[in-house]
């Protein structure tokens, strides 16, 4: 399959990865549809895919195309509406002596060492914990599209590191780790809001927080920020949380 965007006149070819076992919902497989470009990909095109509900790995730009599954629905916060909750000030306060810094996608030891500890404390048996720096670097230092990281440190000391991709309407936020050892420091709240924040003062609308996945615990979280929007149908509308989502044989596809 292929297709051409007429904003810029990229031409973008797509295809269907065979079947995979799915990394969020045991028992279940998966596929995926990737956008592939010959060149590195415009803004204006990823942008436009990201709202066609893709996201990016490494090089890959890709979106669920599963056979009887649509539990990954992607979503995004209107930053302009966007109230913190009460527990999501506190952080933000708590941890307000973070310095962060955007810079440009390198290469870093410290970075990768954070990235070890992070996966082996908070991910254990789950398969990145054994990643080897060139897993690592392929999975968050190539990108064919417009992307930073932000550092983010205390008394010089690196607490969190978040990799984002730059869009004409948002930031779409690709993946985050932290200091491990201090699990009551809510590192991941702060680093959403302070994108959020971001965002919002770049004059931009949206932050795109990737899949909501309601019977995923370690996906769930996303709803916690609202308003939230999620594509539905190929139309971005609030999301509820509460409503059934996911298992949809009966509904094909």
């Amino acid at each position: 399959m292929s297709g051409h965007d007429s904003s810029n006149r990229q031409f973008i070819q797509f295809y269907t990865t065979a079947s995979y076992p799915c990394s969020y919902l045991a028992e279940e497989r998966s596929r995926s549809q990737v956008a592939v470009s010959g060149e590195r990909m415009s803004a204006q095109a990823f942008s436009q895919l990201v709202r066609l509900g893709f996201r990016r790995s490494g090089l890959f730009v890709y979106r669920p195309h599963c056979d009887f599954c649509r539990a990954c629905i992607p979503v995004r916060l209107p930053v302009a509406s966007f109230t913190p909750s009460r527990t999501q000030q506190k952080i933000w306060r708590r941890q307000g002596d973070l310095q962060a810094e955007l810079l440009p996608m390198r290469e870093s030891a410290e970075h990768y060492f954070l990235y070890q500890r992070y996966q082996k404390s908070r991910h254990p048996g789950g398969g990145m914990d054994e990643d080897g720096y060139e897993q690592y670097r392929g999975f968050l230092l190539r990108s064919p599209v417009d992307t930073c990281l932000v550092e983010f440190r205390r008394d010089g000391v690196l607490k969190m590191v978040s990799v984002v991709d730059r869009l004409d309407d948002g930031w779409s936020a690709v993946y985050t780790f932290f200091e491990p050892d201090e699990p009551q420091a809510s590192y991941g709240v702060y680093n959403v809001l302070w994108q959020a924040h971001q965002v919002r003062a770049l004059g931009l609308e949206y932050l795109y927080l990737g899949y909501w996945i309601q019977q995923c615990r370690k996906m769930k979280y996303k709803a916690d920020y609202r308003p939230l929007e999620a594509l539905q149908d190929g139309v971005w509308l609030p999301l509820d949380p509460m409503a059934p989502v996911g298992d949809t044989r009966a509904l094909g596809r």
